[in-house]
């Protein structure tokens, strides 16, 4: 069913990718996941603006969900 993302080394990013994942097997638009899960990403990083979280978070979706990759992301300076 859905792949385990425990290898991710932060939690924003896991989570992100979690809440992607579960929203879309839970029947979510693509739109309204990816919506949500920018949302997510903005709680733990508050200080990010939509821009900059709407570009991680596609490219954490396009890198763990989409073409199901391992290896680790540039993505934000956090743990």
């Amino acid at each position: 069913m859905g792949r385990d993302f425990s290898h991710i080394a932060r939690r924003c990013e896991r989570a992100v990718v979690t809440a992607y994942r579960e929203l879309r097997e839970a029947g979510s638009p693509d739109m309204a996941a990816f919506t949500a899960c920018t949302t997510l990403y903005r709680i733990h990083h508050p200080e990010a603006s939509v821009t900059e979280a709407r570009r991680l978070v596609s490219e954490w979706i396009d890198h763990h969900v989409v073409r199901g990759a391992q290896s680790p992301t540039d993505g934000c300076p956090c743990d």
